[in-house]
């Protein structure tokens, strides 16, 4: 099993920025993959951005682009989510979540383990 707690989210002004982390623990060795997903009041949870568990290859959604970066410091099996140019629209639950398959994937039926979520909340 593993386990993930998300911390760092809050409210912030249209433009501003937040930084979320992803604390994994637990039997993280069998994990290849970490996410990041997001889903707002009566949607369904989108993908945002993606990395390998070795932190060499990254993947983003294309509504952050240019705005989001995700990231792992690998000595602390911690992955970040640092969120620049925020939008209302960006407003939603940020959950994180593992992988253990080989293969990336950019919908939420394909990782194994989630954590709780962190509401981040943009104003206008």
């Amino acid at each position: 099993q593993v386990q993930l707690v998300e911390s760092g989210g809050g409210l912030v002004q249209a433009g501003g920025s937040l930084r979320l982390s992803c604390a994994a623990s637990g039997r993280t060795s069998n994990i290849r993959h970490m996410g990041w997903f997001h889903q707002a009041p009566g949607k369904d949870r989108e993908f945002v951005a993606t990395i390998t568990w070795s932190g060499t290859s990254t993947y983003y959604a294309d509504s952050v682009k240019g705005r989001f970066t995700i990231s792992r410091v690998n000595a602390r099996n911690t992955v970040y989510l640092q969120m620049n140019s925020l939008r209302p629209e960006d407003t939603a639950v940020y959950y994180c979540a593992a992988r253990e398959s080989f293969a990336r994937s950019l919908t939420p039926n394909g990782y194994d383990f989630w954590g709780q979520g962190t509401q981040v909340t943009v104003s206008s």
